[in-house]
């Protein structure tokens, strides 16, 4: 037997790029959302390994005062990583409910209404988080002295990212339709 057909056989490696609206995602960025996925958890995790251990050490009476700092880095780009994430895995809030239960061209439109509204919110977050970026290198984070600027990078990027995934279900659902699979099922159940 060839190794191929040896791989073949082999079922898939489990995911973490959601499936379920397959039809709205190009492939190329499934490592993207694969990568962003992992940040999000390293960065819950470390939010909240490090708030237990500034509650430690200020318990003991020997406060390390970088923890918070530290602690603020990790809950600023959980946030905005989990966004991007978010965006990707259509887990976002917004009006998804209304949108899915229209079909043809009033669901077209709410899709891509509903989008270029968040469309619209990531151009906000890439442009005033460039300026806060720019405006960040004016002051610094004590005790570190690093620049507020480190902070503040995670808007922008956050934004570029959800304006990439948002153009990506736009493109998509233009050609392919919203409809995916699981709303095929769910309609075709209520009949």
């Amino acid at each position: 037997m060839t190794s191929a057909a040896a791989m073949q056989r082999k079922s898939p490696r489990p995911s973490l790029v959601s499936q379920e609206q397959r039809h709205l995602k190009w492939r190329a960025l499934d490592p993207l959302e694969h990568v962003l996925m992992v940040l999000c958890g390293t960065a819950i995790t470390g939010f909240s390994v490090l708030v237990m251990c500034d509650i430690v050490t200020r318990l003991i009476g020997r406060p390390w005062f970088w923890l918070q700092e530290a602690t603020m880095i990790f809950f600023i780009y959980g946030v905005f990583v989990g966004v991007a994430a978010a965006t990707r895995r259509n887990d976002h809030l917004y009006l998804a409910v209304l949108a899915e239960s229209l079909t043809g061209g009033r669901r077209l439109f709410f899709e891509l209404f509903n989008r270029a509204v968040v469309l619209a919110v990531a151009a906000a977050m890439i442009w005033f988080g460039y300026l806060n970026v720019l405006d960040g290198f004016k002051s610094l984070s004590m005790p570190s002295m690093m620049p507020m600027a480190v902070f503040y990078a995670a808007i922008p990027l956050s934004g570029i990212v959800v304006a990439l995934f948002i153009i990506e279900q736009m493109v998509n659902g233009w050609q392919n339709g919203f409809d995916g699979p699981a709303d095929v099922d769910t309609k075709r159940k209520s009949l």
